[in-house]
């Protein structure tokens, strides 16, 4: 019989060499695991996109799907990479900062670049351009933003809207979404609704009657999707395959899908501004409808 302390010994050299082959595999794993999620994403393999429900044609549910303008976009920039998307619905006001806290990988919402906003999240190259709308109720003598002060003007907490609204002394109504700023027009509690033009002009037509849009102003910057701004492989790889989607014509078929007829000014370079894409029908009509930005 071997003496005590040399099976102790034994014993412990067998522990360690036990702990060493797990703490390998435990390296290993990890290892792998970072190589199979370059972009550390929530999900390997999968992009969690924050989205709007209530705001088309850019962002909406349609028979319990996400789609619209932007997130049919985000999903074949994502197919370019490798990967598929799941949508999940949000309120605006939330989700940049839900973006930056890793809730999100991607916002995807026709988010206008501001300064601002670049204090929490990075942006990708920007995608389309944008138009503010004033929607007001049938009747009303308000035509255009320049008639805004004093009137009861609402907005959607967040946007540009409502920093254009703050900027110009307005005292905006705050509302969280899109069904709460046109029911204040239903209602006439509220003048007046700076909105993305676009989601305003569907918005009116849909009203029946009781919300036109009076006016559209051009916004002064372009809309993109937002990223964490720890994650920079992920906004180099998404830059990447919006250029792609450019330059193969999906951007162009989209553009025509959603916003049929609509102008593109000529000063516009989607993505990275060194591909080309092939020509919007109509896009040399100035006044062809006009796009939204949040």
């Amino acid at each position: 019989m071997l003496p005590k302390r040399v099976l102790g010994a034994i014993a412990a050299l067998s522990a360690a060499l036990t702990l060493t082959a797990c703490g390998g595999g435990s390296s290993d794993s990890s290892d792998a695991s970072s190589g199979g999620n370059p972009y550390k994403l929530i999900q390997a393999g999968t992009l969690r996109a924050g989205t709007l429900t209530d705001a088309p044609p850019n962002v909406y549910l349609k028979d319990g799907k996400f789609t619209g303008f932007d997130n049919d976009l985000l999903t074949a920039v994502a197919a370019k990479i490798g990967l598929k998307v799941e949508f999940v619905g949000t309120d605006f006001s939330a989700l940049l900062t839900q973006v930056a806290a890793h809730r999100f990988d991607v916002g995807s919402s026709s988010i206008t670049i501001t300064e601002a906003r670049k204090k929490t999240v990075s942006f990708t190259n920007g995608y389309d351009f944008g138009y503010f709308g004033l929607d007001v109720p049938a009747g009303s003598p308000i035509k255009s933003f320049q008639e805004l002060k004093g009137k009861r003007v609402v907005v959607v907490q967040g946007t540009v809207q409502d920093d254009y609204a703050t900027k110009e002394g307005l005292n905006p109504v705050r509302v969280p979404d899109y069904n709460s700023a046109l029911n204040k027009l239903k209602t006439k509690t509220a003048d007046a609704w700076i909105s993305p033009a676009e989601i305003g002009e569907k918005t009116a037509a849909d009203s029946g009657g009781k919300v036109v849009l009076a006016a559209k102003e051009l916004s002064p910057a372009p809309t993109a999707f937002a990223v964490a701004h720890d994650r920079p492989e992920l906004l180099a790889a998404l830059n990447r395959g919006l250029d792609e989607v450019i330059e193969d014509g999906t951007w162009t078929r989209l553009q025509q899908q959603y916003y049929p007829g609509r102008a593109i000014p000529a000063e516009f370079k989607p993505g990275s501004g060194n591909v080309d894409h092939p020509p919007v029908n109509g896009s040399a009509s100035p006044s062809a409808s006009a796009s939204g930005a949040r």
